[in-house]
């Protein structure tokens, strides 16, 4: 892969990682990439840096647009060790005036490697730096999603570097929205909100509120993953605003693990319902589906059903594993419920009703359990409760008061 050029003077130089499937249990299948950017001017400026293992293709690529000793400032919009995993070799070899971070970030950068020796220059919101013909400016994005997040803005050419926000795992050998496939590249955009920053939605709309009244003029947005936005950045900005309102699409996840297959038939049943009353729904077993694409079906969906069998008076450990996962990314605004076979104390439906009030969803069924093997009556009831949610959803939807059962 060779560097890129955004803007007059403005290059790609980061890193395509084709290999990895793995970020923090949450799948990565099309790999992604660690995106650096470098600014020739008077200052010569590299923002962020690589995961450490691709230090080596980083330097190259700067090397063949200049000699990497030249730069003079190396901004860190992020910590985080996918990004900053080369740093301490980066600022070894080029020997930097300033080192570019937000109070945070410095604090970060201490926390991670210890050198209190290196030529920090703190920034704060709205501040600016001159390179000579380019300006940057900097707005702190504090938990966005760590507490050293941070933006930079290049005034002239009117690109945004957003760090983590509008990302997406997507390694590709295209570098802008406009090359790759629309259908996948908002996969995995979603996906990524959905597993990495669903938690900080509050947070993302006073974020989004700021950057409006900011009235920036945008060309570009260019986070540290993924595609660089230049035909149209006001897609992802639009998309994350429906999603860090929690915004429902008016469809159904039926999300179940089964034991001896009679979980499965309630979900079928209870899906039969949701049909009947007009509701799209998805149908997840947790055996076969990972529980970071769940997710990014939850994070649209205007209804969570969950179905699990009791064991050892718990849940299946894939269900309970799955509940652990949703409710560190606290989904909000869904309407919510459970149901489950159990041989003899049938606790699986109570602990999952729990877990759904804890993260606040709205339960519209007390819960559905049924002894062992469903019968004809006993499947009866899961088609009502498929029905119930629909009613409900489209309560909900309408704004209309829907009161929690439980």
């Amino acid at each position: 892969m060779k560097p890129v050029e955004l803007a007059k003077n403005v290059y790609w130089v980061g890193a395509i990682d084709w290999l990895t499937r793995d970020f923090h249990g949450y799948s990565t299948n099309r790999g992604t990439t660690y995106n650096a950017f470098l600014i020739i001017d008077e200052k010569v400026t590299l923002i962020d840096t690589v995961k450490r293992e691709y230090y080596g293709e980083l330097m190259h690529h700067i090397s063949t647009i200049i000699d990497p000793a030249k730069i003079d400032y190396l901004v860190v919009n992020h910590v985080e060790m996918d990004h900053s995993g080369s740093i301490a070799d980066v600022i070894e070899a080029i020997q930097p005036e300033k080192v570019i971070c937000s109070k945070m970030g410095h604090k970060a950068l201490l926390q991670h490697y210890h050198r209190e020796d290196w030529p920090y220059h703190i920034v704060a919101s709205n501040e600016e730096l001159s390179l000579g013909e380019k300006t940057l400016s900097f707005l702190e994005t504090r938990m966005l999603h760590w507490p050293d997040s941070m933006f930079t803005y290049l005034k002239e050419d009117e690109i945004l570097f957003t760090s983590d926000a509008f990302g997406e795992h997507l390694a590709t050998s295209e570098r802008f929205d406009d090359e790759v496939n629309q259908d996948v590249l908002m996969h995995e955009a979603t996906k990524y909100y959905a597993n990495i920053l669903t938690l900080y939605s509050p947070l993302i709309r006073k974020l989004l509120v700021k950057v409006k009244e900011m009235n920036l003029p945008i060309k570009m947005l260019a986070p540290d993953h993924g595609v660089v936005w230049r035909s149209n950045p006001g897609k992802i900005i639009e998309a994350y605003t429906s999603w860090s309102a929690n915004e429902g699409n008016g469809k159904a996840v039926i999300i179940y693990d089964t034991m001896w297959k009679s979980t499965r038939k309630m979900a079928e049943k209870v899906a039969e319902g949701l049909q009947e009353e007009g509701v799209s729904y998805k149908f997840l077993d947790l055996q076969v589906n990972h529980r970071s694409d769940v997710m990014t079906d939850v994070l649209e969906a205007s209804a969570v059903v969950l179905g699990c069998p009791t064991l050892n008076n718990g849940m299946l450990p894939r269900m309970a594993g799955f509940l652990m996962y949703m409710r560190g990314l606290r989904p909000t605004n869904k309407i919510g419920a459970c149901f489950g076979s159990y041989g003899w104390s049938g606790e699986a439906v109570k602990l999952m009703n729990e877990a759904l009030k804890e993260m606040k969803f709205t339960l519209c069924h007390e819960g559905l359990r049924v002894p062992y093997v469903p019968r004809e009556e006993a499947l009866a009831e899961c088609v009502d409760l498929g029905r119930t949610v629909a009613t409900s959803m489209r309560d909900f939807m309408d704004g209309k008061e829907v009161v929690s059962v439980i």
